[in-house]
């Protein structure tokens, strides 16, 4: 994948992120630690993902410069490790790769074994569409190696650079390839394919088994030489699995890569790099009583030839478009969030329906009493304002919209606001013996008569206003007084409701002290701005809404009053309205 297109992914991830942080409910510091965390996460990936691209082109072996076939080449591309790279490339840099190009296929030398998976890298970042295309290919060449254990451990290396490479999600089919010296039967190359015990013979664009190419009509020399070469492919087939193979399927190693898909031999008459009392010939002492003399001059000039015959038996296919790649790895990104956001929502849906229904449960499970000093009338009263809050809440949800985290197409509040309106609109406190409609009264005073702007303490000139008032109140002794403030919608709610019940607790204070009745007798509310009686879009309207409001509880013996011989003198300024 393309650099800019890593990078556009990574956007989209935090952009992704950002969406979901958004959406879940989290607290201020909690939701600015997430955005900085997301943000600065994938910035470091970008920048990361850029020096590793750096890094890639100033590794040894790097395809900065590298003229590689065109994009829409669709021939197999061998990387080629192992022996004999020099005859086969030339004597090129040794740490700089080289091309060569047949008709069948591109071959590209590694030079050292460690700079395979960077150069896998390299490749797929300039040519994306490679990668069903390429293969790695290892020489090992019987005659140039003389210690065991050295080719022991360069065969794990390659095995594990391979794993390395196919942990990054690239097949690289595997051809081990051999070439060995003799001057039977030039220009034919002997296959097995993984899992096969027989050989395939390829030679002149045709392939036969070792039975057909015995018989293919030629000189009784050519025939000596068939059957010298078939002598001399078994011994070195034997060697190659016991030396080579058995390193590709052992079980202690911790990733193995499998058998090639095909392994193959050739014979040629010279080979560089060729080392008298090589392992080959050692194991040819052990085993078999066939022995060549070792060449006393090796030609060093003679190249080897490449195996294009074998490419035909790779597999080959188009590596899907990478742009396809990266949005299929988008929409999995966008799926995954959606899921996230839609548990999320579906969490936070049920939690609110659960607190409202828990709060509708407490305030209906509290039976209702006209008597203040009782615990049931302040835990209702409480209850009635969580409800307040709720109806608030959720009225808000339906005027303005449900708020992301409870949206998503999730958000069931409505069902509840309807019960919460109705239950709180039909809040009454009730009295032991209802009265005629005709007898009941409300004594209704407006805070700017009595209080200045934003203040619960009483104005001087406000004492003919509730005189007035309490001569009524007066007039119905025993009844429970309850005194309630209300405001507009101008400030906060929480301000408004503090303010009201300031308000109607100065009133309670002003006609205790002055009309002498026992603090029993009260009962002060204050609900702020929830039930207003005009709208707050005109001054009218808010200057209705700042108000008072005494109710009186028609329930005799609501209160106790103090009796006729009691040694009560009321205050001297209350006989101006008592009488």
């Amino acid at each position: 994948m393309t650099l800019k297109l890593k990078q556009g992914l990574w956007l989209w991830a935090g952009t992704l992120a950002l969406a979901l942080v958004a959406i879940i409910p989290l607290g201020g510091w909690t939701r600015a630690t997430a955005v900085l965390i997301v943000v600065g996460g994938v910035a470091w990936l970008r920048v990361r993902a850029v020096r590793q691209a750096a890094l890639q082109r100033e590794l040894p072996g790097a395809l900065n410069d590298f003229a590689l076939p065109a994009e829409s080449y669709r021939q197999p591309v061998v990387l080629v490790c192992g022996d004999g790279l020099s005859s086969l490339f030339g004597e090129a840099g040794v740490d700089h790769p080289a091309q060569r190009m047949t008709e069948q296929g591109c071959y590209l030398r590694v030079s050292r074994v460690e700079q395979l998976p960077g150069l896998v890298d390299s490749i797929m970042t300039l040519r994306p569409r490679w990668g069903g295309q390429l293969s790695v290919m290892l020489i090992v060449n019987p005659g140039e190696h003389t210690h065991a254990g050295v080719l022991a451990g360069q065969v794990g290396t390659f095995n594990h650079q391979v794993a390395l490479t196919r942990k990054r999600g690239f097949t690289l089919p595997l051809m081990l390839v051999s070439y060995l010296q003799s001057s039977a039967s030039k220009g034919a190359w002997f296959s097995w394919g993984a899992g096969q015990d027989h050989c395939n013979i390829l030679q002149a664009g045709a392939s036969f088994s070792p039975g057909d190419w015995y018989r293919l009509p030629a000189h009784s020399a050519v025939h000596t030489q068939r059957l010298q070469a078939g002598i001399q492919l078994n011994s070195a087939a034997a060697w190659l699995d016991e030396h080579v193979l058995a390193h590709f399927t052992r079980r202690e190693v911790r990733q193995p890569v499998g058998l090639p898909l095909v392994w193959a031999c050739t014979l040629v008459p010279t080979l560089p790099g060729y080392v008298p009392g090589n392992l080959w010939r050692q194991w040819q002492r052990d085993k078999t009583a066939l022995l060549d003399a070792d060449a006393a001059v090796q030609a060093t000039g003679d190249s080897l030839p490449f195996p294009d015959p074998l490419l035909n038996l790779l597999p080959r296919q188009v590596q899907p478009s990478p742009r396809r790649g990266a949005i299929v790895i988008a929409v999995w990104l966008f799926a995954v969030a959606t899921i996230v956001a839609l548990i999320s929502s579906a969490w936070q849906n049920t939690l609110l329906l659960r607190q409202v229904s828990d709060d509708l449960r407490r305030y209906t499970s509290i039976a209702p009493t006209a008597r203040p000093e009782q615990p049931e009338f302040a835990r209702r009263e409480d209850a009635l304002n969580v409800l307040r809050e709720d109806g608030v809440r959720l009225d808000s949800y339906y005027r303005l919209g449900a708020p992301l985290a409870l949206g998503l197409g999730l958000y069931h509040g409505e069902r509840l606001r309807d019960r919460v309106l109705t239950t709180i609109a039909d809040h009454r406190q009730p009295s032991s013996r209802p009265l005629p409609a005709s007898t009941a009264r409300t004594v209704r005073l407006d805070s700017l008569s009595l209080f200045s702007s934003a203040s619960a303490q009483l104005k001087p000139e406000s004492t003919r206003v509730l005189i007035d008032a309490l001569v009524g109140i007066k007039a119905q002794p025993g009844w429970l007084i309850v005194i309630a403030g209300h405001t507009d919608a101008v400030g906060s709610d929480e301000h408004n409701l503090q303010l009201s019940r300031a308000r109607a607790a100065a009133v309670r204070d002003w006609m205790q002290r002055m009309g002498g009745i026992p603090d029993s007798c009260f009962a002060v509310q204050g609900f702020g701005k929830s039930q207003p009686i005009a709208s707050n879009d005109t001054e009218a309207g808010r200057q209705a809404n700042r108000r008072v409001d005494i109710r009186l509880v028609p329930e005799v013996g609501a209160c106790a009053l103090p009796t006729a011989g009691a040694d009560v003198h009321p205050p001297a300024a209350s006989a101006a309205f008592l009488y």
